[in-house]
């Protein structure tokens, strides 16, 4: 009897609670189909972290790209360059396009979906940058020793599921930790990564979603730059392109707490009526904090670079490297309170 009554108890205050949280409840799923991980809210799509491979022919598109071919054209510059660097075999004949970069790919957030159900973020884009996926953690110059690969542009060195995965859901948040094996030429494995989603419930317009990336090497004479070790790399997010479209980013001059360092993107996106965006904060526990902004309009593109310009950060076998940062997805046109906003 004394049971049962703790079960009615426990039941009662479970739709206590739930009423005090309006019925919404945060879920995770895993597609049926493909095995990727989906956080929902209420039944809708928060984001999809796509853990296991994803070719261009099973890409998330918005209702408008839906029927598009993915079409390639001729390339130069510092990616046919970097290709050829790592890739001597090929002749440099001149004939290379942009089918080079469209390499099926893993481990990134793609969609992440605005409060209305928007589509906020873009995969295979376009002909021009195929490898550029949603939110996804990556250097364009991962050293090996004298030999350079690129994880950002999927050349030599790719994220690999260990199938190590954990997720966990309650009242205020839905939470996946998986695994990943950093695979250089899908032969040997040379950094372990260990990525933490942590999406919360929507609240006053507002949702904060946290990426915790961990990454220790397991072989030595690993390092990590952005693109000639001057521009970009590190937390990279290629947005869907919205109309009025804006990019602004702010990072504190002063030491004294609270610090901010953020960038927003906004824009009316397909699916939505009213501006939505998103706005992006870097940890103040970070490495070489704050990390320098680099975007590109053009690509829908904003980012906090890793690491510093002009230098290359070791992975260590002993101790992880890790990188925090927080998304805080909004309606409308965001209002940052320093004394709560602060990351």
């Amino acid at each position: 009897m004394n049971n049962i009554k703790l079960k009615i108890l426990y039941l009662s205050l479970s739709v206590f609670t739930a009423c005090s949280y309006n019925f919404s409840v945060i879920t995770i799923e895993t597609d049926p189909d493909n095995g990727q991980f989906i956080i929902k809210e209420s039944g809708q799509p928060v984001l999809q972290y796509n853990y296991h491979t994803v070719y261009e022919q099973d890409v998330v598109r918005s209702e408008s790209q839906k029927n598009k071919k993915l079409e390639y054209y001729p390339i130069g510059g510092v990616y046919l360059d970097e290709y050829y660097k790592s890739n001597p075999a090929v002749s440099n004949d001149g004939k290379a396009t942009s089918a080079i970069w469209a390499v099926p790919r893993s481990d990134y957030i793609h969609p992440l979906y605005g409060l209305d159900g928007e589509m906020l973020t873009n995969d295979w884009p376009d002909a021009d940058h195929p490898h550029h996926r949603g939110i996804f953690w990556a250097w364009p110059e991962v050293e090996y020793g004298s030999q350079r690969g690129d994880i950002y542009a999927l050349q030599r060195v790719f994220a690999r599921p260990t199938e190590r995965v954990q997720w966990i859901t309650n009242l205020k948040y839905a939470e996946i930790t998986a695994g990943n094996k950093w695979m250089w030429e899908d032969r040997e494995a040379i950094v372990d990564e260990q990525v933490t989603i942590r999406a919360y419930r929507a609240s006053e317009g507002r949702r904060v979603i946290d990426l915790t990336v961990r990454m220790q090497a397991l072989v030595d004479s690993i390092t990590i730059a952005t693109r000639f070790t001057n521009s970009y790399g590190g937390l990279n997010v290629r947005m869907a392109t919205p109309q009025n479209q804006t990019i602004s980013y702010f990072t504190d001059t002063t030491a004294v707490p609270p610090t901010q360092c953020r960038a927003t993107f906004s824009g009316i996106f397909e699916g939505s009526q009213s501006t939505s965006g998103m706005t992006i904060l870097q940890h103040r526990e970070n490495p070489e904090y704050p990390g320098q902004w680099v975007e590109y309009p053009n690509l829908s593109w904003v980012q906090p670079t890793f690491p510093t310009p002009n230098t290359r950060y070791p992975l260590s076998k002993d101790k992880p490297l890790i990188l925090r940062y927080r998304f805080i997805v909004h309606k409308g046109e965001l209002k940052m309170d320093p004394n709560s906003d602060n990351y």
